[in-house]
C-alpha cells in the first residue's frame, strides 16, 4: 500500500466497457512526512474521495480484482481516506 493526496480528477468518456461507472483521480505518492515521492498516477475510487484528501491506495492484482472473479485492467485502487497519519521515530 502507498499513502499520497489526491491533486486531481481525470475524465475519459471512452473506455474500456468493464470499466463504465468507475472515478478516476489522481494521486501524487508521498512519504509520511508528506513530501512527495514519485511521479503522480491514475487510480480508481470507490469510496468517494476527493481533491485535497489524503489516501490509501493499493496496487497490482489486489487492485485488479476489486470487483469479484471479474480481474480488471487496471493497476491502482484507493481504498481507504486516512484521517491522521502519526509515525514515531521521524520516518
Amino acid at each position: 500500500m502507498q499513502v499520497g493526496t489526491v491533486i486531481g480528477n481525470v475524465w475519459a468518456t471512452r473506455k474500456e466497457d468493464n470499466l463504465t461507472g468507475l472515478k478516476y483521480l489522481f494521486v501524487q505518492p508521498e512519504l509520511p512526512t508528506g513530501a512527495p515521492i514519485l511521479s503522480p498516477f491514475i487510480a480508481v475510487d470507490r469510496i468517494g474521495a476527493g481533491v485535497g484528501d489524503k489516501v490509501m491506495v493499493t496496487t497490482g492484482s489486489a487492485a485488479a480484482n476489486i470487483i469479484g472473479d471479474q480481474k480488471l485492467p487496471i493497476d491502482a485502487v484507493i481504498i481507504g481516506i486516512i484521517d491522521s497519519i502519526d509515525v514515531e521515530g521521524g520516518a
